[in-house]
């Protein structure tokens, strides 16, 4: 048996420049187009994960603006913890990363299908991180 306590390590961030957190903000928002036509389509699980790499991406371009840096961990959760302590816009986004990060495996991974329903409420998630991005990355 291991005895040795589990040592929580340090989140993984990479710094951020202006022209870096636009660029992160303009690939949210391919990512959330292709989500919206798929979604349109009856592709669900594309759909379904177009919403998480926009939303991902949209978290990156929000942690930039907010704080110079994103996330460069491989756990998403500690993206969503970066948004959390970067301020009202960034609860708010991490509110909503935290509703699409669990869909990813689903609809990348797992051979069951993403229903209509969360595919949809998936794209909605995307937007409203665009919608936070957009305010703090334009200008």
């Amino acid at each position: 048996m291991n005895w040795r306590k589990k040592v929580p390590r340090r989140s993984k961030t990479a710094s951020l420049n202006t022209t870096d957190t636009r660029a992160y903000a303009a690939k949210a928002e391919e990512y959330l187009e292709a989500a919206k036509q798929d979604l349109k389509d009856g592709r669900y699980n594309a759909a379904a994960s177009a919403a998480v790499h926009a939303g991902i991406n949209a978290g990156d371009a929000i942690t930039g603006a907010l704080r110079g840096m994103r996330s460069a961990d491989a756990d998403h959760g500690r993206a969503i913890d970066l948004l959390d302590s970067s301020g009202k816009e960034g609860k708010e986004a991490s509110r909503q990363l935290a509703r699409l990060i669990p869909l990813k495996t689903k609809a990348e991974y797992d051979p069951g299908t993403v229903p209509r329903s969360k595919a949809g409420s998936a794209v909605k998630s995307a937007s409203r991180l665009i919608e936070i991005a957009r305010r703090l990355t334009t200008s």
